[in-house]
């Protein structure tokens, strides 16, 4: 919120690339710009990294939105650090994860923002079948969608995340960030996200 880098505007909402609309837009990409808050993120899922993944040996980041920050959390823990690609390049080596690894090793991912967990969870499905062991994935916020939940689960695959909605929207209030109207349109959506607003 310091840096808007989430805007809500439940009476403007936005059309995200699913055709949902969505009264709330989490621009990540834009904490990059800020050097104390960029280190903030990486340090944070460094410290949940030794906690729960203590013999992780790569750290590996969804493309495009989490490249950065999960280069900058590599760093921070002096590990390798890989890509994952939502499809293999056309040209060149086609690969879809770029940077060196060995089969077998333990792998975390990292990712930005985690709506339905589809494309993320892609990201795990290619590491496993390149033959990494994916320990499990990183996120700085979740909208904490019930299809996101099960979606995970299916996978077998551990998430946590820094922040998540019902976060949000508690600083929000906390901080007059939005209005009471606001606060029950917010709520509205996340209960029925894929219908709200038409």
């Amino acid at each position: 919120m310091q840096i808007n880098a989430i805007k809500l505007q439940p009476a403007n909402p936005f059309t995200w690339a699913s055709g949902w609309k969505s009264p709330i837009y989490c621009d990540n990409r834009k904490t990059l710009s800020y050097p104390a808050i960029r280190k903030t993120i990486a340090k944070a899922f460094a410290q949940k990294i030794q906690e729960l993944y203590p013999k992780v040996q790569v750290i590996a980041g969804v493309a495009t939105g989490a490249i950065a920050v999960g280069v900058l959390t590599a760093e921070e823990l002096g590990l390798p650090f890989i890509y994952v690609r939502s499809s293999s390049k056309a040209h060149g080596l086609t690969n879809v994860i770029e940077g060196y690894f060995e089969k077998g090793q333990s792998v975390v991912v990292i990712e930005d923002l985690i709506s339905t967990g589809g494309s993320s969870l892609k990201a795990v499905e290619s590491l496993r079948e390149a033959g990494c062991t994916v320990l499990g994935m990183l996120a700085i916020f979740t909208y904490g969608f019930d299809t996101a939940v099960q979606n995970f689960e299916k996978a077998h695959c551990s998430l946590h995340t820094l922040s998540n909605y019902n976060a949000l929207i508690a600083l929000a209030i906390e901080k007059n960030y939005i209005t009471q109207d606001q606060v029950l349109s917010l709520q509205e959506w996340r209960k029925h996200p894929e219908s709200w607003g038409q």
